[in-house]
């Protein structure tokens, strides 16, 4: 984007931009981590750090900004995670018919930097115009993408805030997440005979054979509106002219029905064990859950805080359910009171990802809204 371009945008676009084109896939989270803190010095934030890095191998720790309230009212927190799934090539921001997305074809990153720049400009927003708030804490987290792991490490008890809001969700702004799925993972490795392919392949026991049959006969994609599953990464053999020995492949299922999950990774496990009986295969699975999955009503805290900020800016608030999980999900699972906002963000995780300017300015205002109605709280 040139300068001019970049200089027109609003200030939650232009740091937008910023982020998004430092790279940070999950574990290399650091560059971008540094400008969050520097931002977050600026504004003069009390910050602290957990271990969370070290813990996951991550390229920062779970980092809290901590602004003091300067009225009464119920102190809320707000989390973004600074990671993002890998990209494929480089990041060059530009703008395209009001949207940010990037030049070449690979991820724009606004997953979940969007919102990072949506909270710091924000707070530059609150604390320029003196606004009166009832305290704030920003939560941003390292490794979201692969498990919510970060928030998973995350302490709530350090906060004193009594409920928290996550903006991490494609979708029109206003939709407010009431469920997400939990997401149970499933590694299998299998394990033949290694032979010669083309003098002895009868005595060879092909672990990609065994491998294929089973996901063949697995339930995968969507199983009913709850419940998902799907094959996501494959490897074994060694050579073309060696029957394969081993293989190994990971795959998951989530479903916001815990009965309906049950049954599809029974279903899974039964075709592994199927195929490897066919197959005179040795088998090997792991079944774990990465995170859990959880249901919100309107009379919850935060929807009623949420949504009652969404009306205050002219918006309709509407509880959809998601077949993704966020942050929402560790921060709940831990005991901490947190609801996921759609935020605009359209087509993540894809070359064809972008967010709307005008998108980005409208979370300013439903972050100032929220702060306002936690005031008033």
């Amino acid at each position: 984007m040139d300068a001019d371009t970049l200089e027109a945008l609003p200030a939650v676009a232009r740091l937008t931009a910023r982020l998004c084109e430092i790279p940070s896939p999950s574990g290399r989270e650091g560059r971008v981590a540094a400008v969050v803190r520097d931002e977050l010095a600026a504004l003069g934030a009390e910050i602290t750090e957990d271990d969370a890095g070290a813990r996951l191998g991550a390229g920062c720790n779970n980092i809290t900004a901590r602004f003091a309230p300067t009225a009464e009212g119920v102190p809320v927190m707000f989390c973004a995670h600074l990671d993002t799934v890998p990209n494929l090539g480089p990041i060059e921001v530009v703008l395209e018919d009001g949207h940010l997305t990037n030049r070449h074809p690979t991820i724009l990153g606004g997953d979940n930097k969007s919102a990072v720049a949506t909270l710091l400009v924000a707070m530059a927003r609150v604390l320029g115009e003196g606004r009166p708030h009832a305290g704030v804490e920003l939560v941003f987290t390292p490794c979201e993408e692969v498990g919510l792991r970060g928030a998973a490490l995350f302490d709530p008890s350090t906060l004193r805030a009594r409920m928290g809001f996550v903006y991490d969700h494609t979708g029109d702004i206003g939709r407010i997440v009431g469920s997400a799925p939990t997401l149970r993972k499933v590694e299998a490795t299998l394990v033949g005979r290694a032979a010669h392919a083309g003098i002895q392949p009868e005595l060879g026991r092909s672990a990609i054979t065994a491998a294929a049959r089973a996901i063949g006969r697995m339930p995968l994609g969507r199983i009913d509106p709850e419940t998902t599953a799907n094959i996501g990464a494959i490897e074994g053999g060694t050579a073309t002219n060696v029957v394969a020995e081993r293989c190994t492949f990971t795959a998951e299922a989530r479903s916001r029905g815990e009965r309906a999950l049950a049954t599809q990774v029974t279903a899974m496990l039964d075709a592994l064990t199927w195929a490897a009986t066919e197959c005179e295969c040795d088998l090997e699975t792991r079944v774990h859950q990465e995170f859990a999955g959880y249901r919100l009503g309107e009379r919850d805290p935060q929807v009623t805080l949420a949504a009652a900020a969404l009306r205050a800016i002219g918006l309709d608030p509407v509880m959809v359910p998601s077949g993704g999980g966020s942050d929402a999900n560790a921060l709940l699972a831990n005991g901490f009171p947190a609801v996921n906002l759609c935020n605009g963000m359209v087509d993540v995780h894809t070359p064809d990802e972008r967010i709307a300017v005008r998108s980005l300015e409208t979370m300013v205002d439903v972050t100032l809204a929220i702060l306002d109605h936690a005031r008033a709280a």
